[in-house]
């Protein structure tokens, strides 16, 4: 059978612009390696809880036209995002709020926590920071630096702070309000019964075969379709011609525990340097689950190397500039559309992806 589209990768991208094809009467056929469909957002049931295996996925945003399209294939429950910071025992609120400030220096006005702040940027003397570790300092003082930013973000990217550029922390959220909700967003929640669900909903009326390399057999897959929607990486797309683009990698580690409940929070940060994971989530408070037992998963970040699960482009000025080279390529490529994370080499939340997709679907069917 000759297809209409054929979408590389089953993930949240894939998925809506295979949705939106569907609707204008396209053929689709969608292909991904991995054994099941959702890509990193996909959800599993363990001891009647929904497990978010490649990490924690809170939907959040202020787009209207997306959380309308969210809520056509899935009901999604009102769980806030109000993660825990753990470092060496003690226990802050995130995002940066009055409880941590308080927390931590035992003020309890927004102006007696702005002017400790203040005192300490000003005690810093930095007005031209040149690594992350400055650049932070300069938003929010050493204190805070300290505790709650410097181990977690060496942990996060494999680097001293000291190592890492200034740009990747463009701001740091603090909110001088009694505040959890960690994001700004209108919108929030889990969709009920897992993203996994939401995922086969956006997927019918196409044809889905999992387990299929699309690069192994990539001249038989584009003798298959009009068009080919990718979501890989993009240079292995073009076999690595350039040189390899770098990302940051995960590990996780899941287990059953014979308890009702194991941190009381689904989303703890252990800040840290020490402790070699950055979080511990417990997936039973995603849906404010009551079961008998729990699930915890903890999560360690790790260096990548081809072959390994990437998850956080690497976009710095010499991943940036290689980026551009197969850029530049993909544009030739007049019967391929590249999109999703891998696909344009950068950090998008969900609802970006999905709002992406939405607007690249419109430009092929307008």
């Amino acid at each position: 059978m000759k297809y209409d589209y054929l979408i590389v990768g089953a993930g949240l991208f894939g998925a809506v612009f295979a949705c939106e094809a569907v609707k204008k009467g396209k053929k689709c056929l969608v292909i991904d390696k991995r054994d099941h469909i959702a890509g990193n957002v996909y959800t599993y049931e363990q001891a009647g809880i929904q497990i978010h295996k490649y990490g924690a996925h809170i939907f959040h945003t202020s787009n209207d036209r997306v959380w309308d399209y969210v809520n056509q294939h899935a009901r999604f429950n009102r769980y806030t995002n109000s993660p825990i910071a753990n470092y060496k025992g003690e226990l802050y609120s995130m995002p940066f709020n009055m409880y941590t400030f308080n927390r931590m220096w035992g003020v309890v006005t927004p102006q007696e926590a702005k002017e400790q702040i203040q005192k300490q940027v000003a005690e810093s003397g930095i007005t031209e920071p040149k690594n992350l570790e400055e650049q932070a300092v300069s938003l929010v003082g050493r204190d805070i630096y300290e505790k709650l930013v410097k181990g977690y973000t060496e942990k996060q990217w494999g680097r001293s702070a000291t190592e890492l550029p200034a740009f990747i922390i463009k701001r740091l959220p603090v909110r001088f309000t009694y505040d959890n909700n960690y994001f700004n967003d209108l919108y929030q929640g889990i969709p009920i019964g897992g993203y996994t669900k939401m995922v086969e909903s956006m997927l019918r009326g196409c044809q889905v075969r999992l387990g299929e390399d699309f690069l192994l057999k990539k001249e038989e897959y584009l003798a298959m379709a009009d068009k080919v929607v990718y979501t890989g990486m993009l240079d292995d797309y073009f076999g690595h011609c350039f040189g390899t683009l770098e990302y940051r990698s995960l590990r996780f580690e899941t287990e059953e525990l014979d308890m009702e409940n194991y941190q009381g929070n689904a989303v703890v940060n252990f800040t840290d340097r020490e402790t070699p994971y950055t979080r511990v989530i417990e997936h039973k408070h995603f849906e404010f689950g009551n079961q008998e037992k729990t699930v915890v998963t903890r999560e360690y970040p790790a260096d990548w190397q081809p072959g390994d699960e990437p998850y956080y482009p690497m976009n710095d000025e010499t991943n940036n500039t290689l980026f551009e080279k197969y850029q530049n390529l993909a544009k030739k490529e007049k019967n391929v559309i590249f999109g999703g994370r891998l696909g344009q080499y950068k950090y998008y939340d969900m609802d970006d992806v999905i709002e992406q997709a939405l607007l690249c679907a419109e430009r092929e069917h307008s």
